[in-house]
């Protein structure tokens, strides 16, 4: 018998091989680059790999798309390991988009404290240490972690067997669990939550794992192909098949914060630097929906009978907990962390659907939902005080008045996340409660209009402090954004508030590539 090393696409891997080989290329500035230089040499890497890396995707959907735009074909390479076809070219697409807004965000703030990293005001306070740190651009390997956190999450969305989805999984939350720790002036929340991540991931990978070997011991092997087929054909028991899915849907519903599975959700919101709590929000729910609905609609979609119920009852859990328990919150952070689970159930509604439509609006609802948490938590980095970030909502009573053009803008992220129409949150919600009426799952709808009325209270009480509170003495005050920090927050309220006056683009995108290759 000889070995055959398997057939290697390279133009096909070409955006992952990019973010992976800049990412190691950024470890090695961090060896042999003075520290003066470092923030210098490794913010234009980071940004450049990731613009090529969104050059190759654009050249890939331009390969497989035919003349009317819509991608039905991809390629199986590295072993059929990886598939690259519609959605994961939409999904890596979208992590790129978003992952240069991350890092516009991470290069403003260079220095860990308060929660964020602040940059030249810290140049004149702290120790002699954090002024030094500051002056040379801060903790610059945070740009190795992010680059190789992209690069396994692009990887997680085109995987095509259980073993490179576990493999692509650790990849990116590895970086996730140390980003989350950077944190310097809140240093013992930072780490307790770094801490919290690293546990509980830990166990979620185990039942991964754990739900591999049950799904070969079912299928006798691990790519989705094979796996289909021995879901349709096989005779024989499905215990094994039932517990290897339910092992695998708790290490996916952790990454989407779904419930029983969400309690580290608003520790790690709360303590992570703000920019990073930013970039987690957004691209780790794109990586990890993008890897469920893989799984559920490649491999084992006609097993919905088994899953639809149990997945459905964890979707109406996630959305009721997550907008009840986002109402008696009182740090806006972790407020965002709840609504990050409800919207978690709203996605989970869509993709339960089991039908084209699902597919397509779930991939939209995870672009309008990234694009707006990122410019909410940019807002949240400008309103400081002498401590740092004042994420306490009683602070940020009257700051309408004292601040009229951030609380605005702040006003209409509340109002997207609500799903107030002529925004992004409208088209997708109703996108997505449309595709799973049509799924016949009209119960599950109407959890989550309720649950979206119940959380549609604590958006506007942040407004009506906003606006209708009057200023104290010790209202904190926001900062002048940077140029990275105006670019970050002016491209995701025009992008929140496009995909809710006209969509039709980013529909059709969704539509185009809404093909899966089996």
């Amino acid at each position: 018998m000889t070995f055959q090393l398997p057939h290697l696409d390279y133009l096909a891997l070409a955006p992952m091989l990019v973010l992976f080989g800049a990412a190691c290329a950024s470890i090695l500035v961090e060896a042999a680059v003075p520290r003066d230089w470092r923030f210098r040499v490794q913010v234009p890497l980071t940004l450049i790999s990731l613009i090529v890396a969104g050059g190759f995707l654009v050249k890939l959907a331009t390969k497989y798309a035919d003349d009317d735009g819509v991608i039905q074909q991809g390629t199986l390479t590295a072993g059929k390991a990886v598939a690259i076809d519609g959605p994961a070219l939409f999904l890596q697409g979208a992590l790129v988009v978003l992952g240069i807004i991350a890092v516009l965000l991470i290069s403003e703030r260079r220095l860990e404290t308060g929660g964020a990293f602040v940059a030249q005001a810290a140049v004149t306070a702290g120790s002699q240490a954090d002024r030094r740190q500051a002056k040379t651009g801060g903790a610059t390997e945070v740009y190795a972690m992010v680059l190789f956190a992209l690069a396994g999450m692009l990887l997680f969305c085109a995987a095509n067997d259980l073993l490179t989805m576990f493999v692509a999984l650790e990849v990116f939350s590895l970086p996730l669990y140390l980003l989350c720790a950077l944190a310097r002036r809140r240093r013992l929340l930072s780490q307790e939550a770094s801490l919290k991540y690293f546990l509980l991931g830990a166990f979620a990978s185990a039942f991964f794992l754990y739900g591999v070997a049950m799904i070969y011991g079912f299928a006798g092997r691990i790519d989705f192909a094979s796996i289909h087929q021995a879901v349709v054909t096989s005779e024989r028991s499905k215990t094994l098949l039932v517990i290897g899915l339910a092992m695998l849907a708790i290490g996916l519903l952790f990454k989407i914060a779904a419930v029983p599975f969400h309690v580290w959700t608003p520790d790690v919101y709360q303590g992570a630097p703000t920019p990073v709590t930013a970039f987690m929000a957004a691209c780790t729910k794109v990586a990890a929906f993008g890897g469920l609905i893989r799984v559920l609609y490649v491999a084992f979609e006609r097993s919905s009978w088994d899953f639809r119920p149990v997945l459905g009852a964890v979707a109406a859990l996630t959305m009721i907990i997550g907008a009840v328990l986002a109402v008696t919150q009182t740090d806006i952070k972790r407020l965002l962390a709840y609504s990050s689970i409800a919207n978690a159930g709203y996605l989970l509604t869509g993709a339960l659907a089991m039908n084209s439509d699902g597919l397509r609006y779930t991939m939209f609802y995870l672009v309008a939902y990234g694009f707006t948490v990122l410019a909410a938590f940019g807002i949240i980095t400008l309103v400081r005080d002498a401590d740092g970030e004042a994420t306490h909502l009683s602070r940020w009573a009257g700051l309408g008045r004292r601040s009229p053009l951030v609380a605005a803008v702040f006003t209409f992220l509340m109002l997207a996340f609500a799903g107030i129409p002529l925004t992004s949150g409208f088209t997708a919600k109703f996108g997505v409660f449309a595709a799973a009426v049509g799924g016949n799952m009209t119960w599950l709808v109407i959890v989550g209009v309720v649950s979206s009325m119940i959380l549609a209270f604590p958006y506007l009480r942040v407004v009506v402090l906003m606006w209708l509170s009057e200023a104290g003495e010790d209202t904190p005050t926001v900062s002048i954004p940077g140029m990275f920090t105006s670019i970050a927050v002016a491209f995701g309220v025009i992008l929140t508030l496009v995909l809710g006056v006209v969509p039709q683009a980013a529909l059709q995108l969704a539509i185009n590539a809404g093909t899966f290759l089996r």
